[in-house]
């Protein structure tokens, strides 16, 4: 096979060439990196990178190839993929396919060739830029620098209500979908829950109407403060039944509640964030995938800070006792790991039995 070089050109006019493969074409996008050095197919399908193109840090991606069972969503979401090398020939008893041939399929670009160290090295020092892949040496940079993510959760989010039935259910959990992976769907039915999936746009009276035992607030893409009509039908919801959000739904909650995000300068994206809950001083090795932060400050009086950042002393967790709600900023469900933070789903479950007991 010939190989195609292409060009990654980045906002601040560095130029990085590699090769192609996956699908053809031009495309623009926000330049993100992630610290996995496993689960590249959950951060393929994981919808919260809507618009933005990935770096892998680990130099090799695709060894086991492709599983389809393992995607957190139907599709992927991301604009374009960058990898040091991937594997051709992959080794898996379960894989059904290439790295290769999946984005062909799912239409999205790839390079590979990049040297991923430098690159990482330079969204960490100068913070997360727009970036245009292409064929050709770019000379226009108009379009780099009007890029912008706009109207994410609605492109991501399930078109209709879609309900999972669970064995010996004992309770029924509304799920926001404002970009959902999976795996928070598997985690609340192993665990009893009748699980009704509802896109986005839902009304707090639609789904009161539904008559749950709690809602879950799900993770998703984009600026957190442009939903605006979520957020306030969050806020008509607030107080009614338990709710627990994970990582855009802990962002909208808090700026439900008045609290404020920010944009971060490059994110934590990666399986080895860690985590320190403050009541017991346990630190959790977690999974995450955002660019935004809730302000700690701009929450009291109305939450209580559960989680920090280990590394940087950012906001991972708040919980509202008066509001029979919890929140997170990383995934407790996260495939392909780690499992430190699963039993935050066993918390809730015991505030929907347990009516009003605080998480």
């Amino acid at each position: 096979m010939k190989e195609e070089k292409v060009y990654l050109t980045l906002q601040n006019g560095r130029v990085f060439e590699g090769k192609r493969f996956g699908a053809k074409g031009d495309v623009v996008g926000e330049l993100v990196f992630t610290t996995g050095m496993t689960g590249y197919i959950e951060t393929l399908t994981d919808p919260s990178y809507y618009g933005q193109i990935v770096i892998q840090t680990f130099p090799l991606i695709g060894n086991y190839g492709m599983i389809l069972s393992d995607r957190e969503s139907k599709k992927p979401y991301l604009s374009a993929y960058i990898v040091r090398e991937y594997c051709e020939q992959p080794s898996n008893f379960r894989c059904e396919g290439t790295l290769d041939d999946f984005l062909k399929r799912s239409g999205i670009p790839g390079i590979y060739g990049v040297d991923t160290r430098e690159l990482t090295k330079t969204v960490r020092e100068a913070g997360v830029m727009n970036a245009v892949i292409s064929s050709k040496p770019l000379t226009d940079f108009t379009a780099v620098n009007e890029y912008a993510i706009r109207g994410a959760v609605m492109h991501c989010t399930c078109r209709d209500r879609i309900d999972y039935a669970a064995e010996d259910a004992k309770r029924t959990v509304v799920l926001w979908d404002f970009g959902a992976k999976e795996n928070i769907v598997r985690e609340l039915v192993r665990r009893g829950c009748n699980v009704i999936r509802v896109p986005a746009w839902y009304t707090a009276e639609q789904i009161l109407e539904l008559h749950p035992s709690g809602v879950m607030l799900t993770n998703g893409p984009g600026d957190p403060a442009e939903n605006t009509d979520i957020i306030a039908n969050i806020r008509k919801l607030a107080g009614k039944l338990p709710v627990f959000g994970i990582c855009l739904g802990h962002q909208l909650f808090a700026l439900a509640m008045g609290g404020k995000t920010k944009k971060m300068k490059y994110g934590h994206r990666g399986a080895n964030q860690p985590v320190k809950e403050l009541s017991t001083g346990t630190v959790y090795i977690s999974s995450q995938n955002h660019g935004y932060e809730v302000l700690a400050d701009s929450i009291k009086g109305v939450g209580t800070l559960s989680f920090i950042n280990a590394n940087d002393n950012t906001c991972e967790g708040v919980e509202y006792p008066n509001l029979n709600a919890f929140t997170v900023q990383f995934h407790p469900e996260a495939c392909a790991g780690p499992l430190d933070a699963r039993d935050l789903f066993d918390r809730f479950i015991h505030m929907m039995d347990g009516g009003k007991a605080n998480a």
